[in-house]
């Protein structure tokens, strides 16, 4: 079996794994004979330290253990076994928190004996199709997938059920600086003005201006091509007429569908377009993509 059909198989399994967690706790009578739903101590359970998910909303989890205390867990946690009475968390790690918060001295999990692969997998996933994951978040884990189990980007939207250019977009945020990177975990800044600064000169000063005048997204990516043309305009060289906004926004439009950075060169009836590629797979995508027209 080849690995791109191996794949696309993992990535149907997956999603019924996920659905079997969106699943309530059943019944005793219920219960499936094969690691059955069981309570199990907190302090029996580690955190998955390749997790995805790094950052957890006090507030927000303070309101989960809120409900906890009212209702209970609902929702079972999933981890997979380490040892004797030892468990890590898959997927769940926000209810285990709150549930040490509302003074719970055990919770409901589901059992999944699955490899290290899988389990980052499933973590993935869940937290995708949850959107329980910061734009920063999903990035780290799908570049995790790539540098560790040697998946491509239409591995990875098959399997999490997006475009291969939402995959490209979401990495190309980790090219960004630290600084930018933090206001985009800390909510800050969005995917969209994150994205517009990757090919900027100092993206970390355009990123402060965006929050501190509070910039809609068109507005940063215009401060942006503004930042690239000055880039690119030697001293010695006349000056270039601005884009129209007609032909900025067709560069978005292109750039977001390719997950490549376009440039549009238009004057009178006719023109160029440029798409910047880094890599080999890029190129390859971009010469199968002209091949089916």
């Amino acid at each position: 079996m080849n690995d791109d059909l191996s794949k696309r198989r993992l990535g149907r399994g997956l999603a019924a794994l996920i659905g079997e967690m969106d699943q309530p706790l059943p019944t005793d009578s219920a219960r499936p004979g094969i690691n059955p739903d069981r309570m199990v101590p907190i302090e029996y359970i580690a955190r998955n330290p390749r997790n995805p998910r790094r950052y957890f909303d006090e507030a927000e989890l303070q309101d989960l253990a809120s409900s906890i205390r009212q209702h209970g867990i609902v929702q079972p946690v999933v981890v997979r076994t380490l040892g004797q009475n030892q468990f890590e968390i898959i997927a769940g790690e926000r209810r285990w928190r709150a549930a040490q918060l509302a003074g719970f001295v055990e919770v409901p999990v589901i059992v999944r004996d699955v490899d290290d692969r899988t389990a980052l997998e499933i973590a993935i996933v869940e937290n995708v199709q949850r959107a329980d994951l910061n734009p920063l978040e999903e990035a780290l884990g799908y570049e995790q997938l790539i540098s560790d189990h040697g998946y491509t980007q239409n591995d990875l939207g098959e399997i999490i059920g997006k475009s291969r250019s939402h995959v490209a977009n979401s990495l190309r945020l980790l090219k960004l600086p630290d600084p930018v990177k933090d206001m985009l975990a800390q909510g800050s800044l969005s995917a969209g003005h994150a994205r517009a600064l990757v090919s900027t000169s100092d993206p970390s000063s355009l990123a402060r201006t965006i929050v501190s005048k509070g910039l809609s997204v068109r507005d940063a990516e215009r401060l942006a091509q503004n930042d690239i043309k000055g880039q690119t305009e030697g001293a010695a060289k006349p000056k270039r007429e601005e884009k129209d906004s007609d032909t900025l926004a067709l560069e978005r439009t292109l750039t977001d569908a390719l997950g490549l950075d376009v440039a549009i060169s238009h004057k009178g009836n006719s023109g160029s377009i440029k798409i910047s590629y880094r890599s080999l797979e890029q190129l390859e995508d971009i010469c199968r993509l002209l091949e089916r027209r």
